[in-house]
């Protein structure tokens, strides 16, 4: 009895110390720096919690978008208006991380039981594990993971959404340009449709050149609503999701040199994401291991303790196949992380190609731009001395705007690019703005 009732004592003291602050020899060993930055950011991690280094590198990620300009404007104002649900995910995952950091500590619950005599008898019931093979340790390694992989979802979430908002904020640009070229085309091409009627009134052309010189026209009046649609669409999806409007930009539009030693966050996604595995693994293999736990149930009678040697599972014939199946599982995961390695280097390779190629035909676009306009002002000079037709400038003009077109559309594909780049690298969003 003596024994039992000092069992008691030792497990209430190491109780209360948890409860107030836990003596040395109770205390957790930590190596976690206290992190020094903006209390606004989801990525702060405190000296309490455990330090963490994909979270450290999140929050050390600042934004391509250079300040200042219409493009960080528009991302801060779709981080703003963001609904945040990763980051409640995050918190959640938090707050299950510190309630699992004290799992170490003895447990306190009531104990009610029924005596022989028909009588009831309660009493508080004190258990404190003192050899599990690693089980509740796991359980903390989980809950850490369980935050790792929460935070970069909510980098990939924001990094997305502001993704998504300069996506359209480029759409409405583009679209503003090309229905400003196709305006300009009209008006020209309203003047080559008066000279042909003319000629065609006064028996010099062809009233087939007449039907040709307004399918043209058709053709840019289209192209001309159309943008104008594409703009109204993306500036109207932007502001549902922003909730307000935006101006157009003076100057261009650019980034800053994004480079490739920042890690893919699918990546780092896969990182934390084999560490929750493992530690899940840790568990599944500990529960099927005897672990010992000491008790003591102190009633108003007396206080009884002793130790209780058990396993959470049991043990069968299948039990040890099951621990190589668990082991295999935690190779599993460390074969996921090569594999996305893989993905994301294939899509930097990708996405650097096409950065490259659109460059190029941005180059060549607007030299082919400056060459036609060049033959185009030849060829009206060329009209005017009697020495070319009306379609041969019309044809010449025609090809004139498609390559202006063409021009647009790989100057702002260059910018697009660069998105996905930063996007896929959170870049597109400071850590300390999460």
């Amino acid at each position: 009895m003596l024994a039992a009732r000092n069992i008691a004592l030792i497990v209430m003291a190491g109780t209360l110390g948890g409860c107030m602050e836990s003596p040395a020899f109770l205390k957790k060993p930590t190596d976690a720096p206290v992190e020094v930055a903006s209390r606004d950011s989801n990525f702060v991690q405190s000296g309490e919690e455990q330090h963490s280094e994909i979270i450290a590198t999140l929050l050390a990620r600042k934004s391509l978008l250079i300040p200042a300009t219409p493009l960080n404007e528009v991302a801060t104002a779709a981080l703003n208006a963001s609904a945040r649900v990763a980051e409640a995910e995050l918190r959640s995952a938090k707050l299950c991380a510190e309630a699992k950091s004290k799992n170490w500590l003895p447990t306190i619950g009531p104990n009610i039981s029924l005596s022989s005599l028909g009588d009831l008898v309660a009493g508080i019931l004190i258990e404190q594990v003192l050899f599990d093979n690693g089980h509740r340790k796991a359980e903390r390694a989980f809950a850490a993971a369980d935050v790792e992989v929460a935070a970069v979802n909510l980098s990939i979430d924001m990094n997305e959404r502001v993704h998504s908002a300069l996506s359209l904020y480029l759409y409405g640009l583009r679209a503003d340009e090309k229905a400003r070229l196709n305006a300009r085309a009209m008006t020209r091409m309203r003047e080559f449709e008066r000279i042909v009627i003319g000629r065609v009134e006064g028996g010099v052309s062809d009233r087939a050149d007449r039907r040709v010189v307004e399918g043209k026209i058709r053709d840019v009046n289209s192209a001309a609503a159309s943008a104008l649609e594409a703009a109204s669409t993306a500036r109207a999806e932007l502001k549902a999701m922003t909730g307000r409007s935006f101006d157009a930009p003076e100057g261009v539009l650019e980034l800053a040199t994004i480079h490739e030693r920042f890690v893919a966050l699918s990546v780092l996604r896969a990182q934390a994401e084999a560490s929750r595995t493992v530690a899940q693994a840790t568990m599944e293999r500990a529960g099927a291991l005897p672990s010992l736990t000491a008790s003591a149930s102190v009633t108003g009678s007396g206080t009884n303790g002793g130790l209780n040697l058990g396993t959470d599972q049991g043990i069968g014939f299948g039990t040890p196949a099951q621990l190589r199946a668990i082991e295999a599982s935690k190779e599993t995961a460390t074969r996921r992380i090569a594999q996305e390695q893989e993905t994301a280097d294939r899509n930097y390779t990708r996405l650097m190609q096409r950065l490259a190629s659109f460059r190029r035909q941005e180059t060549e676009a607007a030299d082919l731009a400056r060459a036609s306009r060049e033959t185009f002002t030849l060829f009206e000079r060329q009209f005017d001395a009697g020495q070319r037709t009306v379609m041969d400038v019309i044809n010449i003009y025609e090809q004139l705007v498609k390559r202006e077109q063409a021009h647009i559309d790989a100057k702002y594909e260059v910018v697009l690019i660069q998105f996905e780049l930063a996007r896929d690298r959170g870049l597109l969003a400071n850590g300390g703005s999460i």
